[in-house]
Protein backbone atom coordinates (compact mmCIF):
# COMPACT_ATOMS: atom_id res chain seq x y z
CA UNK A 1 0.00 0.00 0.00
CA UNK A 2 1.25 3.46 -0.88
CA UNK A 3 1.11 6.03 1.92
CA UNK A 4 1.33 9.80 1.66
CA UNK A 5 1.25 12.83 3.95
CA UNK A 6 -1.18 15.75 4.12
CA UNK A 7 0.17 18.60 6.22
CA UNK A 8 -2.04 21.46 7.42
CA UNK A 9 0.98 23.07 9.11
CA UNK A 10 -0.63 23.35 12.57
CA UNK A 11 0.65 25.84 15.12
CA UNK A 12 0.85 24.54 18.69
CA UNK A 13 0.23 26.80 21.66
CA UNK A 14 3.98 26.95 22.39
CA UNK A 15 4.98 27.73 18.79
CA UNK A 16 5.29 30.68 16.44
CA UNK A 17 4.12 30.35 12.82
CA UNK A 18 7.79 30.17 11.82
CA UNK A 19 8.27 27.20 14.14
CA UNK A 20 5.28 25.45 12.57
CA UNK A 21 6.49 26.03 9.02
CA UNK A 22 9.99 24.77 9.83
CA UNK A 23 8.47 21.64 11.36
CA UNK A 24 6.49 21.18 8.13
CA UNK A 25 9.78 21.05 6.27
CA UNK A 26 11.15 18.52 8.80
CA UNK A 27 8.00 16.42 8.37
CA UNK A 28 8.53 16.28 4.60
CA UNK A 29 12.14 15.22 5.13
CA UNK A 30 11.02 12.54 7.58
CA UNK A 31 8.32 11.33 5.20
CA UNK A 32 10.92 10.95 2.47
CA UNK A 33 13.16 8.91 4.80
CA UNK A 34 10.21 6.74 5.93
CA UNK A 35 9.17 5.85 2.36
CA UNK A 36 6.02 7.95 1.92
CA UNK A 37 5.04 8.61 -1.70
CA UNK A 38 3.92 12.25 -1.46
CA UNK A 39 3.93 15.23 0.83
CA UNK A 40 1.10 17.71 0.23
CA UNK A 41 0.55 20.93 2.14
CA UNK A 42 -2.84 22.61 2.50
CA UNK A 43 -3.93 26.20 1.87
CA UNK A 44 -5.76 28.17 4.58
CA UNK A 45 -6.38 31.88 5.04
CA UNK A 46 -6.50 33.72 8.36
CA UNK A 47 -7.37 30.60 10.33
CA UNK A 48 -5.93 30.55 13.83
CA UNK A 49 -3.64 27.59 14.36
CA UNK A 50 -2.82 26.94 10.68
CA UNK A 51 0.34 28.51 9.28
CA UNK A 52 0.25 28.10 5.48
CA UNK A 53 -1.75 30.38 3.14
CA UNK A 54 0.63 29.78 0.21
CA UNK A 55 1.50 26.14 -0.58
CA UNK A 56 3.56 27.19 -3.59
CA UNK A 57 6.00 29.10 -1.36
CA UNK A 58 6.42 26.20 1.06
CA UNK A 59 6.83 23.71 -1.77
CA UNK A 60 9.79 25.60 -3.19
CA UNK A 61 11.39 25.70 0.27
CA UNK A 62 10.70 22.03 0.96
CA UNK A 63 11.77 20.98 -2.54
CA UNK A 64 15.19 22.50 -1.91
CA UNK A 65 15.52 20.40 1.27
CA UNK A 66 14.33 17.03 -0.09
CA UNK A 67 15.36 14.80 -2.97
CA UNK A 68 12.77 12.21 -3.99
CA UNK A 69 9.36 12.55 -2.34
CA UNK A 70 6.63 14.01 -4.56
CA UNK A 71 5.48 17.45 -3.43
CA UNK A 72 2.10 19.03 -3.93
CA UNK A 73 -0.69 21.32 -2.86
CA UNK A 74 -3.58 19.85 -0.96
CA UNK A 75 -5.09 22.00 -2.39
CA UNK A 76 -4.72 25.23 -4.32
CA UNK A 77 -8.17 26.78 -3.88
CA UNK A 78 -8.75 27.59 -7.53
CA UNK A 79 -11.77 29.94 -7.25
CA UNK A 80 -9.46 32.48 -5.60
CA UNK A 81 -7.07 32.64 -8.57
CA UNK A 82 -6.71 32.92 -12.31
CA UNK A 83 -5.75 29.57 -13.88
CA UNK A 84 -2.90 31.12 -15.88
CA UNK A 85 -1.06 32.26 -12.75
CA UNK A 86 -1.55 28.88 -11.05
CA UNK A 87 -0.18 27.13 -14.16
CA UNK A 88 2.85 29.44 -14.28
CA UNK A 89 3.61 28.85 -10.61
CA UNK A 90 3.39 25.07 -10.75
CA UNK A 91 5.20 24.85 -14.08
CA UNK A 92 7.98 26.77 -12.36
CA UNK A 93 8.01 24.27 -9.49
CA UNK A 94 7.99 21.36 -11.94
CA UNK A 95 10.94 22.92 -13.76
CA UNK A 96 12.90 23.26 -10.52
CA UNK A 97 11.97 19.81 -9.20
CA UNK A 98 11.47 17.53 -12.22
CA UNK A 99 8.92 14.72 -12.01
CA UNK A 100 8.11 15.53 -8.38
CA UNK A 101 5.30 18.11 -8.46
CA UNK A 102 1.57 17.51 -7.91
CA UNK A 103 -1.00 20.25 -8.38
CA UNK A 104 -3.96 19.44 -6.16
CA UNK A 105 -6.92 21.76 -6.77
CA UNK A 106 -10.10 22.33 -4.81
CA UNK A 107 -13.05 24.68 -4.59
CA UNK A 108 -13.29 25.31 -0.82
CA UNK A 109 -12.96 28.86 0.55
CA UNK A 110 -10.23 27.97 3.05
CA UNK A 111 -11.09 30.84 5.37
CA UNK A 112 -13.60 33.46 6.45
CA UNK A 113 -15.97 35.44 4.25
CA UNK A 114 -13.71 38.46 4.72
CA UNK A 115 -10.75 36.43 3.45
CA UNK A 116 -12.80 35.25 0.46
CA UNK A 117 -13.59 38.84 -0.47
CA UNK A 118 -10.02 40.01 -0.01
CA UNK A 119 -8.64 37.20 -2.17
CA UNK A 120 -11.03 37.03 -5.09
CA UNK A 121 -13.79 39.59 -4.75
CA UNK A 122 -16.59 37.24 -5.75
CA UNK A 123 -15.84 33.75 -4.50
CA UNK A 124 -19.40 32.44 -4.89
CA UNK A 125 -19.49 33.38 -8.58
CA UNK A 126 -16.07 31.80 -9.10
CA UNK A 127 -17.18 28.57 -7.42
CA UNK A 128 -20.06 28.40 -9.91
CA UNK A 129 -17.49 28.81 -12.66
CA UNK A 130 -15.22 26.11 -11.22
CA UNK A 131 -15.59 23.64 -14.14
CA UNK A 132 -14.43 26.36 -16.56
CA UNK A 133 -11.51 27.27 -14.30
CA UNK A 134 -10.46 23.60 -14.23
CA UNK A 135 -10.74 23.31 -18.01
CA UNK A 136 -8.62 26.41 -18.58
CA UNK A 137 -6.02 25.27 -16.05
CA UNK A 138 -5.69 21.94 -17.84
CA UNK A 139 -5.17 23.69 -21.16
CA UNK A 140 -2.48 25.93 -19.68
CA UNK A 141 -0.68 22.99 -18.03
CA UNK A 142 -0.90 20.87 -21.20
CA UNK A 143 -0.13 23.89 -23.42
CA UNK A 144 -2.90 22.83 -25.80
CA UNK A 145 -5.56 25.52 -26.17
CA UNK A 146 -7.49 25.19 -29.46
CA UNK A 147 -6.23 27.49 -32.20
CA UNK A 148 -9.42 29.58 -32.13
CA UNK A 149 -9.10 30.31 -28.39
CA UNK A 150 -7.91 33.74 -27.26
CA UNK A 151 -5.13 32.04 -25.24
CA UNK A 152 -3.89 29.78 -28.05
CA UNK A 153 -0.65 31.74 -28.48
CA UNK A 154 -0.04 32.04 -24.74
CA UNK A 155 2.17 29.62 -22.77
CA UNK A 156 2.44 29.30 -18.99
CA UNK A 157 6.22 29.48 -19.12
CA UNK A 158 8.49 27.88 -18.22
CA UNK A 159 7.20 24.67 -19.81
CA UNK A 160 8.70 21.77 -17.82
CA UNK A 161 9.79 18.49 -19.34
CA UNK A 162 7.40 16.71 -16.95
CA UNK A 163 4.29 18.80 -16.25
CA UNK A 164 2.73 18.88 -12.79
CA UNK A 165 0.33 16.04 -12.14
CA UNK A 166 -3.11 17.54 -11.52
CA UNK A 167 -5.32 16.00 -8.83
CA UNK A 168 -8.87 17.11 -8.14
CA UNK A 169 -9.70 17.14 -4.43
CA UNK A 170 -13.19 16.96 -3.03
CA UNK A 171 -15.64 15.71 -0.44
CA UNK A 172 -18.78 15.24 -2.54
CA UNK A 173 -20.22 13.93 -5.77
CA UNK A 174 -19.72 17.12 -7.83
CA UNK A 175 -15.96 16.95 -7.52
CA UNK A 176 -15.92 13.22 -8.29
CA UNK A 177 -17.97 13.68 -11.46
CA UNK A 178 -15.80 16.60 -12.61
CA UNK A 179 -12.61 14.59 -12.07
CA UNK A 180 -14.07 11.68 -14.04
CA UNK A 181 -15.16 13.93 -16.92
CA UNK A 182 -11.63 15.31 -17.32
CA UNK A 183 -9.83 12.02 -16.75
CA UNK A 184 -8.14 13.41 -13.65
CA UNK A 185 -6.92 11.50 -10.61
CA UNK A 186 -9.16 12.11 -7.59
CA UNK A 187 -8.55 12.63 -3.89
CA UNK A 188 -11.45 12.16 -1.49
CA UNK A 189 -11.28 13.97 1.86
CA UNK A 190 -12.66 11.27 4.16
CA UNK A 191 -11.35 13.27 7.13
CA UNK A 192 -13.60 16.23 6.42
CA UNK A 193 -16.61 14.84 4.56
CA UNK A 194 -20.11 14.42 5.96
CA UNK A 195 -21.00 11.90 3.24
CA UNK A 196 -20.52 8.17 2.85
CA UNK A 197 -17.56 8.49 0.55
CA UNK A 198 -17.38 5.00 -0.92
CA UNK A 199 -20.34 5.45 -3.35
CA UNK A 200 -18.91 8.83 -4.40
CA UNK A 201 -15.53 7.32 -5.24
CA UNK A 202 -17.26 4.38 -6.96
CA UNK A 203 -19.12 6.84 -9.19
CA UNK A 204 -15.80 8.46 -10.09
CA UNK A 205 -14.28 5.10 -11.01
CA UNK A 206 -17.32 3.95 -12.99
CA UNK A 207 -17.71 7.19 -14.99
CA UNK A 208 -14.01 7.89 -15.58
CA UNK A 209 -13.26 9.06 -19.11
CA UNK A 210 -9.54 8.99 -19.98
CA UNK A 211 -8.25 12.15 -21.62
CA UNK A 212 -5.26 10.24 -23.03
CA UNK A 213 -4.79 6.65 -24.13
CA UNK A 214 -3.91 4.32 -21.31
CA UNK A 215 -5.18 6.54 -18.49
CA UNK A 216 -7.04 4.83 -15.65
CA UNK A 217 -8.78 6.23 -12.57
CA UNK A 218 -6.53 6.93 -9.61
CA UNK A 219 -7.85 7.39 -6.08
CA UNK A 220 -6.28 8.78 -2.93
CA UNK A 221 -8.30 8.82 0.30
CA UNK A 222 -7.25 11.23 3.04
CA UNK A 223 -7.88 10.31 6.66
CA UNK A 224 -7.01 11.71 10.11
CA UNK A 225 -4.69 9.31 11.93
CA UNK A 226 -2.84 9.38 15.23
CA UNK A 227 -0.61 6.42 16.01
CA UNK A 228 1.28 5.68 19.22
CA UNK A 229 3.43 2.84 20.53
CA UNK A 230 0.33 1.76 22.46
CA UNK A 231 -3.37 2.47 22.08
CA UNK A 232 -3.26 4.38 25.37
CA UNK A 233 -0.42 6.59 24.13
CA UNK A 234 -2.28 7.31 20.88
CA UNK A 235 -5.45 8.25 22.80
CA UNK A 236 -3.46 10.56 25.06
CA UNK A 237 -1.75 12.32 22.15
CA UNK A 238 -5.04 12.58 20.24
CA UNK A 239 -6.66 14.57 23.06
CA UNK A 240 -4.86 17.75 21.94
CA UNK A 241 -6.21 17.50 18.40
CA UNK A 242 -9.74 16.63 19.47
CA UNK A 243 -10.06 19.55 21.89
CA UNK A 244 -8.43 21.92 19.42
CA UNK A 245 -10.96 20.87 16.77
CA UNK A 246 -13.78 21.75 19.13
CA UNK A 247 -12.18 25.12 19.76
CA UNK A 248 -11.77 25.67 16.02
CA UNK A 249 -15.48 25.02 15.44
CA UNK A 250 -16.30 27.67 18.06
CA UNK A 251 -13.75 30.19 16.77
CA UNK A 252 -11.81 29.90 20.03
CA UNK A 253 -8.59 28.28 18.84
CA UNK A 254 -6.50 31.45 18.91
CA UNK A 255 -3.83 29.90 21.15
CA UNK A 256 -3.11 27.03 18.76
CA UNK A 257 -3.13 23.29 19.40
CA UNK A 258 -3.30 22.81 23.20
CA UNK A 259 -0.89 20.66 25.16
CA UNK A 260 -2.05 17.26 26.39
CA UNK A 261 -2.37 18.59 29.94
CA UNK A 262 -4.38 21.58 28.73
CA UNK A 263 -6.64 19.26 26.73
CA UNK A 264 -7.22 17.03 29.74
CA UNK A 265 -8.31 20.04 31.79
CA UNK A 266 -10.95 21.04 29.24
CA UNK A 267 -14.46 20.43 30.56
CA UNK A 268 -16.80 18.97 27.95
CA UNK A 269 -20.52 19.65 27.89
CA UNK A 270 -22.96 17.06 26.55
CA UNK A 271 -23.10 18.59 23.06
CA UNK A 272 -19.30 18.61 22.83
CA UNK A 273 -19.14 14.98 23.92
CA UNK A 274 -21.49 14.08 21.09
CA UNK A 275 -19.43 16.15 18.63
CA UNK A 276 -16.24 14.37 19.67
CA UNK A 277 -17.93 11.01 19.25
CA UNK A 278 -18.80 11.88 15.64
CA UNK A 279 -15.31 13.25 14.97
CA UNK A 280 -13.70 10.05 16.16
CA UNK A 281 -15.78 8.04 13.69
CA UNK A 282 -13.84 9.71 10.86
CA UNK A 283 -10.46 9.18 12.58
CA UNK A 284 -8.06 6.33 13.17
CA UNK A 285 -6.46 6.33 16.63
CA UNK A 286 -4.44 3.40 17.86
CA UNK A 287 -1.25 1.39 18.02
CA UNK A 288 0.61 0.47 14.79
CA UNK A 289 -1.21 -2.83 14.27
CA UNK A 290 -4.63 -1.25 14.83
CA UNK A 291 -3.86 1.65 12.51
CA UNK A 292 -2.57 -0.63 9.76
CA UNK A 293 -5.68 -2.80 9.94
CA UNK A 294 -8.03 0.17 9.74
CA UNK A 295 -6.07 1.76 6.89
CA UNK A 296 -6.36 -1.45 4.86
CA UNK A 297 -10.08 -1.66 5.65
CA UNK A 298 -10.62 1.91 4.39
CA UNK A 299 -8.48 1.27 1.32
CA UNK A 300 -10.63 -1.74 0.44
CA UNK A 301 -13.88 0.10 1.14
CA UNK A 302 -12.91 2.95 -1.21
CA UNK A 303 -11.02 0.84 -3.78
CA UNK A 304 -8.25 3.37 -3.21
CA UNK A 305 -4.80 3.22 -4.77
CA UNK A 306 -3.20 5.22 -1.97
CA UNK A 307 -3.95 6.44 1.55
CA UNK A 308 -2.99 9.96 2.58
CA UNK A 309 -2.59 10.62 6.29
CA UNK A 310 -3.25 13.88 8.12
CA UNK A 311 -1.87 13.96 11.67
CA UNK A 312 -2.04 16.86 14.11
CA UNK A 313 -0.48 16.67 17.57
CA UNK A 314 0.75 19.18 20.14
CA UNK A 315 4.37 18.06 20.01
CA UNK A 316 5.77 17.91 16.47
CA UNK A 317 7.95 15.01 17.58
CA UNK A 318 4.77 13.02 18.33
CA UNK A 319 3.48 13.82 14.85
CA UNK A 320 6.65 12.59 13.14
CA UNK A 321 6.74 9.55 15.42
CA UNK A 322 3.18 8.68 14.40
CA UNK A 323 4.13 8.68 10.71
CA UNK A 324 7.23 6.63 11.51
CA UNK A 325 5.32 3.95 13.42
CA UNK A 326 2.77 3.62 10.61
CA UNK A 327 5.48 3.33 7.96
CA UNK A 328 7.35 0.65 9.91
CA UNK A 329 4.17 -1.37 10.38
CA UNK A 330 2.85 -1.05 6.81
CA UNK A 331 6.14 -1.34 4.94
CA UNK A 332 7.54 -3.97 7.33
CA UNK A 333 11.07 -2.63 7.28
CA UNK A 334 13.47 -0.88 9.61
CA UNK A 335 13.66 2.89 9.27
CA UNK A 336 16.86 4.62 10.27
Amino acid sequence: MRLSILDQSPISSNQTPRDALNWSMKLAQAGEAFGYTRYWIAEHHDLSGLACPAPEVMLSYIGAHTNRIRLGSGAVLLPHYRPYKVAETFNMLATLFPNRIDLGIGRAPGGSSEAMTALSGNFIKNVGNFPTLVRDLLHFINDDFPTDNEYSKLSASPIPENPPEIWLLGTGEKSAILAAEHGLPYTFGHFMSNYDGAPIVKKYIDTFRPSKEGETPQVIVTVNVICGETTEKAEEVAASYLIWSLQMDKGKAHQGVPSISEAKQYTLNEQEKETLKKMRQNMIIGNPHEVKQKLFELKAKYEADEMMINTITYLPEDRIRSYELIAKEVFQKDIT
